[in-house]
């Protein structure tokens, strides 16, 4: 059961983080905030700017209460600007031709809020917005991240209302990866949630689903005991701190645990693990 809760909950990671409401604790994200208030007032077109997962949709949510269209879709966006007074325009980037573009919002006054997460060439983002605003990632807003990874892990516990009780983990304690801004600060506290929740069972049965799709390129029993030997040595010196009292918990000889260490180098770079 919980293997299946596990595979639900995952999945739902991969959702838009628009689902959320935009966190503003830093002064970067206080000011694209102030700006989306103006410009829920204003009749005016405006870009929103930033890596992926930064929170431009759900920015343009909080200004625009109005259809989504991706811009990967340029057909699907001159349909939606004919049939749509107000229109939030995603991946505006990627549309593929701009003139066409320009030439359907000159027919129809439909106004646009859109977001990019790479660069729009002045002279395009002058032609079509009257204001543009930039969201730094969560690296540069740490004020944010803690707020966020909180409203993850509320979000998290009501996916597992009936299962879930009173469990919680302690934010400080998980390594919370922001390559990915919120989409991958948000893995990481769904992903520090159900692991708090496994029991031995799911994670045997969940180990052996990764191992059926990846047997039968011979040799698999020497290629894939570093997925045991990894997390074994990486929790041993996390909970014994050294060499020899690794060596002497786990029954090894010292020279056997050191060739194990060696064999595995690629996977203890971190300072954490120098022994």
């Amino acid at each position: 059961m919980m293997i299946a809760a596990a595979e639900n909950i995952i999945t739902k990671m991969t959702t838009a983080v628009a689902n959320t409401n935009f966190i503003a604790n830093s002064r970067a994200a206080k000011e694209a905030g102030r700006l989306a208030n103006l410009l829920k007032n204003l009749n005016l077109n405006a870009l929103i700017v930033g890596e992926r997962g930064v929170g431009k949709l759900t920015l343009a949510l909080n200004i625009l209460d109005a259809n989504v269209v991706d811009g990967s879709d340029l057909n699907a966006v001159l349909n939606a600007i004919s049939s749509n007074s107000a229109l939030i325009i995603r991946n505006f980037h990627k549309i593929s031709n701009y003139i066409i573009l320009k030439e359907a919002l000159s027919k129809e006054p439909t106004r646009i809020i859109a977001t990019a997460s790479k660069k729009i060439d002045e002279s395009i983002a002058d032609t079509f917005f009257g204001l543009k605003i930039s969201i730094p990632p969560l690296s540069e807003r740490p004020e944010d991240i803690n707020a966020l990874a909180q409203k993850f892990l509320i979000d998290a516990k009501e996916l597992f209302i009936s299962e879930a009780g009173d469990i919680d983990i302690d934010l400080e304690k998980i390594p919370l990866n922001l390559s990915q801004n919120a989409y991958s600060l948000r893995q990481s506290v769904y992903i520090a949630f159900i692991s708090a929740r496994f029991k031995e069972k799911d994670i045997l049965n969940l180990l052996e689903k990764f191992l059926i799709q990846r047997l039968g390129s011979g040799d698999d029993y020497r290629k894939l005991l570093y997925l045991f030997d990894v997390p074994l040595l990486k929790a041993g010196f996390k909970k014994f701190r050294s060499q020899l009292a690794i060596s002497k918990n786990f029954g090894l000889n010292r020279n056997t645990l050191r060739k194990k260490i060696s064999e595995l180098h690629h996977f203890f770079k971190s300072d954490e693990y120098k022994f």
